[in-house]
């Protein structure tokens, strides 16, 4: 298994970022797949779900109406569309599969909100 994230960056309040994680070693497309945050001297914490098929998803209260997770499994890829950024979400974003009773994560990727 395999998650290597994309997309982060620095970006000025009220800005947007796509966050993308490529996917290999497993079947994508029957996996529920979630990214997750850590800020600095805090615990990492999930920011969004979403189910195999794409229909079903959750967000943490901080980030509702402002991200949006979504899926290709045709590209083994999920995305989050982060819009309306502020300071508070900077951290390192992860994507996370659990295969196999087992966690899988991606190397992370940094996000820096400021002006």
């Amino acid at each position: 298994v395999q998650l290597v994230e994309s997309g982060g960056g620095l970006v000025q309040p009220g800005g947007s970022l796509r966050l993308s994680c490529a996917a290999s070693g497993f079947t994508f497309s029957v996996y529920v797949m979630s990214w997750y945050r850590q800020a600095p001297g805090k615990e990492r914490e999930l920011v969004a779900t979403i189910t195999s098929g794409g229909g079903g998803r959750n967000y943490a209260d901080s980030v509702k109406g402002r991200f949006t997770i979504s899926r290709d499994n045709a590209k083994n890829t999920v995305y989050l569309q982060m819009n309306s950024l502020k300071p508070e979400d900077t951290a390192v974003y992860y994507c996370k599969v659990i295969v196999g009773s087992r966690a899988y994560w991606g190397q992370g990727t940094q996000v820096t909100v400021s002006s």
